[in-house]
């Protein structure tokens, strides 16, 4: 009896037809698979093609009713109104041009950084690093500075204490006037300040521009008081030289244009490392201080008989 039964049962499940699976989306009717033939699938043969499916997301309607769209707007899409569209972005940010949009910009815009300019290129056209160091430069200015200052300091306390055998200031206005200087009482004060104060200024490097500029003009007054006293050029002259002088002058010309430096008390100063129109515009200053200053309290022609001077 069981083994009729098992025998009534596997004849049914040979005995019926295998159907294949369709699947989803496929526009062909499934085609029955012959008794007895293997079941394929898609991986037995990579080249095969297939019935194209069509979109998963198409909902199919009845004939009375049209197929169901994708949301593509923000409002379709239901987000919060107050976030700005890509168009009103797209508006706020400088220097985008939009000529296809009329909706207006939002109420805030957005920071926009702008690009790092380019470095300078060298000759070969790799880029240039800028540099700031300055190595021994501030030391020598320093240097400079103490040469220059404690000078003018040392003439400065002759005049008017008498130290370091000094004439004191009775005595520098006896030389003055014996010199051809009018005013004595006038100008050995000012000598002497201009000595004094523009020393120690220069030397602790406060306000070095203003204090080079008054030691040109006192060392540019005494190089023409020199050299007027005898005709010809009195550079080397024995007994009566402008070759201190010079070097003096010269040195305080350097200092006017490269500046103080940063040890320095105007270290925080831009004139202290980069010194540009003021440094000209000082020297300038400071010659024709020299020059009005001389032409009237001496008077004159100190290059009498220099060249074409005579």
């Amino acid at each position: 009896m069981y083994r009729a039964l098992l025998a009534n049962t596997l004849s049914r499940v040979t005995d019926k037809p295998t159907e294949p699976s369709a699947e989803p989306g496929d526009t062909t009717p499934a085609t029955l698979r012959p008794a007895g033939a293997p079941v394929r699938s898609p991986f037995d043969s990579p080249t095969e093609q297939f019935a194209a499916a069509s979109s998963v997301q198409t909902t199919e309607k009845t004939p009375d009713q049209t197929t169901e769209k994708l949301p593509r707007t923000d409002e379709e899409l239901g987000l919060d109104p107050e976030v700005p569209l890509y168009s009103q972005v797209k508006n706020a940010i400088p220097g985008v041009e939009n000529s296809t949009t009329t909706e207006p910009s939002p109420t805030y815009s957005f920071a926009s950084i702008p690009p790092a300019p380019a470095a300078p290129a060298d000759g070969n056209g790799r880029p240039r690093r800028r540099d700031d160091r300055r190595g021994t430069l501030d030391l020598g200015l320093l240097l400079l500075r103490l040469v220059i200052g404690g000078t003018f300091v040392y003439h400065g306390l002759q005049k008017a204490a008498g130290w370091f055998h000094g004439p004191g200031l009775d005595g520098i206005k006896t030389a003055m006037e014996n010199g051809g200087w009018k005013h004595v009482d006038l100008a050995a004060p000012m000598l002497i300040a201009g000595e004094l104060g523009g020393g120690v200024l220069v030397a602790l490097g406060l306000a070095t521009p203003l204090a080079s500029g008054a030691l040109l003009a006192v060392i540019l007054d005494a190089w023409m008081w020199k050299q007027g006293m005898v005709p010809g050029f009195q550079y080397s002259a024995k007994g009566n030289s402008v070759e201190l002088e010079s070097i003096l002058a010269g040195l305080t010309l350097v200092l006017i244009l490269t500046g103080p430096g940063r040890l320095s008390l105007d270290r925080n100063r831009g004139w202290a490392t980069r010194p540009f129109l003021g440094s000209l515009a000082v020297i300038v200053a400071a010659v024709a201080t020299a020059i009005l200053v001389y032409a009237y309290l001496h008077g004159g022609n100190p290059l009498a008989e220099i060249g074409p001077f005579d």
